[in-house]
């Protein structure tokens, strides 16, 4: 069988191009014993992905030159020699951006579709919503009445943190781009406001609405925000460090936050986070977000796009603001 994938051609200086990427068409190889083929249906596009791309020491190896592209999926089996897997089965695994793989069995897990939609195990019962619920209850360890701010706050970790930490009890504010996003995050999702970083002053929208001042921080963007969020922080405030967007495409040195001496005179805590940490709890994760979805206090939104071939301008959406909500990548086989 011939499937098409999606190859890193050269390691992008900036945002990425058409240039960093080849579409080959390659054979799908025998499957041998221990392993699974499977027919790949959903591809999950992450900020993180950018990071993949540079030849540099990280939390993971690089992808490499000829590679096909590291990404998170969902898809069927449609052949097993391996134990506990059978034609027809949903799993999710880190099959890349390609239309069919054949994968070693192990780590590769399960998922039932008539639980919840298949992008959904990409996004709030996937590794986004494992991000934003270890990040925020273990790291961010939010009390009660305490004020929680999150930027990249209608991206797919965003939207779980803040409606994980109405859960639990805390004023939520949520920095976004956009008005639409942010009537989201309110009328929506739950949020207590809203702060539209596009087209108004964060500073002033902090000062607002955070009259108290701010006890955690959970950071997806870095930059300018960060240091606007520093300068409101309260005495032993969490600030999570979960990626910085804004930083990812940089030709010139990381930005970082100038306004650091907060965390000394607030004896705050700044702290990075990985997902893959806390693998041996997911299940225990899991089970809560689906209970809070069962419950209707967890929502969750997909942004679809269709067409494997669309995966380098569809990956850069995440870099402009153009998502709203987990964003996912549909793939349509001619079969």
């Amino acid at each position: 069988m011939q499937y098409k994938q999606w190859q890193l051609a050269s390691r992008p200086v900036g945002e990425p191009t058409k240039d960093n990427w080849k579409l080959e068409t390659v054979s799908l190889p025998d499957v041998k014993d221990g392993e699974i083929a499977v027919k790949i249906e959903y591809i999950s596009l992450d900020p993180a992905m950018r990071g993949w791309m540079n030849d540099g020491k990280s939390y993971i190896e690089p992808v490499q030159i000829g590679d096909v592209m590291r990404a998170g999926t969902v898809g069927e089996v449609i052949e097993s020699k391996a134990e506990g897997f059978a034609k027809g089965d949903k799993v999710y695994g880190n099959f890349g951006v390609q239309e069919y793989a054949v994968v070693s069995a192990k780590g590769i897990h399960k998922v039932d579709p008539t639980l919840a939609p298949l992008p959904r195990y990409l996004g709030v019962l996937g590794m986004p919503g494992m991000t934003a619920y270890f990040g925020l209850l273990k790291t961010g360890e939010p009390k009660e009445g305490e004020t929680v701010v999150v930027s990249g706050a209608a991206g797919a970790v965003g939207t779980v943190v803040g409606q994980i930490a109405k859960i639990k009890g805390c004023r939520v504010v949520g920095i976004a781009g956009g008005k639409e996003k942010c009537d989201y995050l309110v009328n929506e999702l739950g949020f207590d406001a809203a702060i539209d970083y596009k087209n108004g002053s964060v500073k002033d929208g902090l000062k607002e609405h955070c009259p108290k001042g701010v006890d955690v921080y959970f950071d997806n963007v870095g930059g300018d925000i960060l240091d606007d969020v520093l300068t409101r922080i309260n005495l032993r405030a969490r600030i999570v460090i979960c990626g910085a967007i804004s930083q990812y495409n940089n030709t010139t040195p990381v930005k970082g936050p100038s306004n650091y001496l907060s965390l000394l005179v607030n004896r705050a805590k700044m702290e990075g986070i990985v997902v893959f940490d806390n693998a041996k709890n997911y299940g225990d994760a899991a089970r809560d977000m689906a209970g809070w979805i069962g419950e209707g206090k967890l929502k969750a939104k997909e942004h679809v796009v269709e067409g494997l071939e669309t995966f380098p301008e569809t990956l850069m959406m995440l870099f402009r603001g153009e998502n709203f909500g987990k964003l996912v990548l549909k793939v349509e086989h001619e079969d």
